[in-house]
């Protein structure tokens, strides 16, 4: 299993959403309002102060099986995609091992 972290621009959460939700395999996703400072908002405003860099952005999560990887890192890039600097930025972290907590399932079978 993979979790995939993607940090997006809030005004594409809904294409994002619609696009993942597409995958009937998705067992589902989280999301979650963050801050954040990136090197390309220094780069676009160097003369900016530091404290007014921090951007809103969104963080959404989901862990998958292996086989959906690709399909889930292509919907999130494609959907989120705005052809401009800040656009974000998707992680894919190994997962070790996951439990439901209602059911105790674990691994795969924790969907």
């Amino acid at each position: 299993m993979k979790e995939i972290k993607a940090i997006i621009q809030p005004f594409m959460l809904q294409a994002v959403c619609d696009a993942l939700l597409e995958i009937e395999e998705l067992p589902g996703l989280t999301v979650s309002p963050v801050l954040g400072i990136g090197r390309a908002r220094a780069i676009d405003h160097p003369n900016e102060s530091s404290e007014h860099a921090v951007d809103k952005r969104t963080k959404i999560e989901v862990v998958v099986p292996d086989e959906l990887i690709g399909r889930v890192a292509d919907a999130i890039a494609t959907s989120a995609r705005t052809g401009k600097p800040g656009d974000g930025k998707i992680f894919i972290l190994d997962v070790s091992a996951a439990q439901n907590i209602r059911s105790g399932k674990r691994g795969q079978e924790a969907r």
